[in-house]
């Protein structure tokens, strides 16, 4: 019964989630009320903030979805792999599989679905948000291999880093070219931005 309850739950999270991004990406975040989210689902606005507390949520769950992803990859490296080679390593995975986390996927959906975060300050301001929780996952992951202080900068410096790759990566696909085309070009890309990163003692 609990796992008839659970999947029923999910799929009323992504009913919610995916009439929300479709009104969203047609008229804009701000020009959609959250009633005529539910409306579009099929249910009541009460029902739509117990899945999803704020407006923002409809949205930054696809990115909340990668929460911690960095800390977790450090912690589960394999045994003699580097922190920062498993998240280079896992990066480059990203960008092979075409991940919308690394810019580089030119789906119309996925473009614009980064066009309005980028260009909406509300949603903008919550992904910074998510990455300051990110940064201190990852702070901590790594704290357990080095002192605190240079843990902290570490993970500064890696978020940075994959937030300017993803980015440029997604303004490549804007222009014009392919995710095909970029892919080598976002690798190196990738290669230098990991190996301008400090080594941890």
């Amino acid at each position: 019964m609990t796992g008839l309850r659970e999947r029923k739950r999910r799929q009323v999270h992504e009913a919610i989630s995916a009439a929300a991004i479709t009104l969203f990406l047609e008229r804009g975040f701000d020009e959609v009320p959250v009633a005529e989210v539910a409306a579009s689902a099929g249910v009541s606005k009460p029902t739509l903030f117990k899945y999803f507390p704020a407006k923002e949520d409809l949205v930054l769950h696809r990115i909340s979805d990668h929460r911690g992803e960095a800390a977790r990859v450090v912690r589960e490296r394999g045994a003699g792999e580097a922190p920062l080679a498993a998240l280079h390593r896992h990066f480059l995975a990203g960008l092979e599989r075409r991940d919308p986390v690394t810019g580089l996927n030119d789906h119309p959906e996925v473009l614009a679905y980064h066009r309005m975060i980028f260009s909406t300050p509300s949603l903008a301001a919550r992904v910074l948000h998510h990455m300051a929780y990110d940064e201190e996952a990852l702070a901590a992951a790594l704290a357990e291999d080095t002192d605190e202080l240079t843990a902290l900068l570490v993970a500064g410096q890696v978020l940075a880093a994959q937030r300017v790759l993803a980015r440029r990566n997604w303004l490549t696909l804007v222009e014009g070219t392919t995710a095909e085309r970029a892919y080598p070009s976002a690798v190196a890309a990738a290669d230098r931005a990991f190996a301008l990163l400090p080594v941890l003692p």
